[in-house]
Formats: structure tokens, C-alpha cells, sequence
């Protein structure tokens, strides 16, 4: 039974580390960090605006194309020195041809679908302005977004700079909505404490820059894009930074079946960059972004989610050796864990359905995250995960 208690803590501590500890952590770390630079802090520069390409890939995007390009034409960037670059790849509902009847567009097309990567790798060595943007067609950018984040670079050893995504939730948003933009949140703060520390680890596709020099092809096969990107950026001595004044809106996913198709797909992506990147778990040589990289990414991946499913039949064990009705320490840990999958069961219920208690949908969502994470390990494992867009269907 000692074996069993021993076990039992290892899990509980890795779960509460990785979603709760690891901000704490991190939190305090800020905090001694500030205390030591007080009288240093650097500010980005407002008034650096070089150059820069926005880069947008899209499939079939045609129902998007016209908000898209009214946003980009709004953002407060000096026109004559921001490039628009569309790579519309395997397109057949005339988003290529619509773009054409923008001047200040140019439109890189190929009718063969061969995913998003590769059309990325085909047109990136076209980019000739010093910092790219990468944005996706179905999201929106704030109107400073561009100043934001290029203002990171006037700092030479940034090397990334990811913007906010932001989740508009409405009132007809369900479970899908409600927990996604709650998580979105939470993973917001991270991330500025993270930059903080050192670097963020990996930046959202949905609006993040790089410098165009450090861009390297990447594999064909890879699903997560915009994270193997951005921290092959950090592994050759660059920051990545965030600003979460560069912000992107997109709506939440239509409902959970969405949602959990969209993380599944991340998910097996997820697990294919702990693959590739496997160098960055070296903290001797990486340090601070080795530990970062654990704790907000490997572990969510790979050991927790096992974690939450090894906790079910220790604290059984546990609980039923205390006795079920003894209410000792493991059995209220046992009917509080019970409590829980019965809260994401009700949020299930409660998916489709008009309801102003929006935090029960907490559990359902969190339920719904480490689920994706279990059925995309299975999906990498079969390599069943096509490289192809994979769009989730948003909330209208």
C-alpha cells in the first residue's frame, strides 16, 4: 500500500504542477526577476517600422476573403511598407481568383493540395522584407496589431514575436465558447509571464512574426506549423516575446465535436514536436527555455493526461482501503475527484443548451483537452493525422 501512496503523489503532483503549480512558479519567478532588474527595463521601440510581408495561407477560404483583406486594409501600418502575400495551394472555390481583384495582393497559387507547409516552404523564399508575418485568413487583426509586434524586434535578440489570440465569445457561445475563451485567458497570462522570464515557448498561428532570415524549411509531414517554427527560432539563441496588444479575434469553435476535432489535431502535433524538437529537453544546454518547455508544453502532451487516468483506480484503491464512508483524507480526494467527471458529464448535458453558469462548463472543457491529447497520441502513433487543413467549424 506505501507503493500505492507513493504513486498517488507522484501523479497528483505532476497534474497540479502542469496546470496549476507551473503558474505559480513561474508567477514567483517573475516577480524576483522584477525585483533584481528594477531599475533596467527595456522597452520595446514604437517607431521602428521596417518592412514586413503579412503572410497568409489559406484553403478555400472564399467566405473569409473579403472581411480578411477590409481588416488588413485598415491596420495602421505604413502602406508602402507592408507586402500581402495570400498562398491559396489547393484552393477550388475561387479564393485565388477573388484576391486577383486586389491590387495590392499578390496571390501565390497552385492547384495541387499538398498542405500547408509545403506551401509555406514554397513561397517563403519569396519574402524579401527583414520580418515576416504569418496570420490565418479566418481570423481578424487589431488596428495596431503590426506596430505591436514589429515594435519587439527593434530588441535584436528577439527572434519571434507571438500576438494574443482572442476568443469573441456571444451569447449563443455554449460549452465551446465558454471554456475555450476561459483557457485562452489563462494560457494568455502564461505566456506574458513567460516572455518575462525568458521566452515564450511557441507562438499561436493565428498572428505571430519571425525574422524572415531565420525561417528554415520544415518537414512536409509536420502539423504544428506555427510552434516548430517559432521554437527552431529559440533553439538557435533567439527569444521569442509576446505582445499581447497584437491581437487576433477569431469566434470559438461551433461546438465541442469541433473544438475536440481541432485538438486532437493539435494534440498529435503536439507529441510529433516533442519528437522533433527532443533537443530542447537537454536543460543544460537550453536552461530556462528547456524548463519552460516541460512545464507549460511536454508535460500537457505526454505525462499528464496519463496521469488523470492513472488517478482513477490508485485513489479507488486508496479510498477503499481508508473506507468509503470513513471520510479520511484519500476518500474526500476520491469523491471530490468523482465530483468532478460528474461536472463534466453535466457540461456535456449541458452543451447545447441556453445557461448563464458558464464555469460548469470548466470541467467538460478540461475533460474535452486531456481527451484530445489521449486520441491524438493514437492518432500520431497510426499516423493517421493528415498534414492537410483540417478547418474546425466556427460559431456564426
Amino acid at each position: 500500500m506505501e507503493f500505492v501512496k507513493i504513486l498517488f503523489w507522484i501523479l497528483l503532483f505532476t497534474v497540479v504542477y502542469t496546470y496549476i503549480g507551473y503558474g505559480l512558479v513561474l508567477y514567483l519567478l517573475v516577480k524576483l526577476k522584477r525585483w533584481f532588474k528594477r531599475n533596467n527595463t527595456k522597452l520595446s521601440n514604437t517607431s521602428y517600422e521596417p518592412e514586413v510581408t503579412l503572410f497568409i495561407p489559406a484553403y478555400n477560404e472564399l467566405d473569409y476573403v473579403g472581411q480578411k483583406m477590409k481588416n488588413t486594409m485598415e491596420l495602421d501600418y505604413p502602406k508602402d511598407k507592408l507586402k500581402i502575400y495570400w498562398v491559396t495551394d489547393g484552393s477550388n472555390d475561387g479564393t485565388h481568383v477573388k484576391l486577383k481583384s486586389y491590387s495590392n495582393v499578390e496571390v501565390f497559387h497552385n492547384p495541387e493540395r499538398k498542405g500547408k507547409i509545403n506551401a509555406m516552404n514554397r513561397v517563403m523564399p519569396l519574402v524579401k522584407t527583414p520580418i515576416v508575418i504569418f496570420s490565418d485568413a479566418n481570423t481578424l487583426l487589431g488596428k495596431d496589431s503590426i506596430k505591436h509586434i514589429i515594435s519587439c524586434f527593434s530588441n535584436p535578440k528577439v527572434g519571434c514575436v507571438s500576438g494574443e489570440k482572442r476568443i469573441l465569445n456571444k451569447d449563443k457561445d455554449m460549452a465551446s465558447g465558454a471554456g475555450e475563451g476561459l483557457y485562452w485567458k489563462y494560457e494568455s497570462t502564461l505566456k506574458k509571464w513567460d516572455a518575462e522570464l525568458y521566452s515564450v515557448v511557441g507562438a499561436a498561428g493565428e498572428l505571430f512574426a519571425i525574422r524572415t532570415e531565420l525561417y528554415n524549411e520544415v518537414e512536409q509531414d509536420t502539423l504544428l506549423d506555427d510552434f516548430v517554427i517559432s521554437l527552431r527560432v529559440a533553439q538557435k539563441g533567439y527569444t521569442i516575446q509576446y505582445n499581447p496588444e497584437a491581437f487576433a479575434v477569431e469566434t470559438a469553435s461551433a461546438n465541442i465535436g469541433e473544438e475536440l476535432k481541432r485538438k486532437v489535431r493539435i494534440s498529435a502535433g503536439g507529441i510529433q514536436s516533442v519528437v522533433r524538437l527532443r533537443a530542447l529537453l537537454n536543460i543544460f544546454k537550453y536552461k530556462t527555455l528547456s524548463f519552460q518547455y516541460i512545464s507549460h508544453r511536454v508535460l500537457r502532451w505526454t505525462l499528464t493526461p496519463l496521469c488523470l487516468i492513472l488517478l482513477i483506480p490508485v485513489m479507488t484503491i486508496l479510498a477503499y482501503h481508508e473506507g468509503m464512508m470513513a471520510f479520511g483524507f484519500y476518500v474526500i480526494l476520491y469523491w471530490l475527484q468523482l465530483l468532478f467527471y460528474l461536472l463534466a458529464l453535466l457540461g456535456w448535458f449541458l452543451e447545447n443548451k441556453q445557461t448563464r453558469l458558464k464555469i460548469l462548463f470548466i470541467p467538460y472543457y478540461f475533460f474535452i483537452m486531456n481527451l484530445s491529447v489521449v486520441l491524438g497520441f493514437f492518432r500520431y502513433m497510426n499516423k493517421s493525422q493528415s498534414v492537410n487543413w483540417e478547418r474546425a467549424k466556427r460559431a456564426v
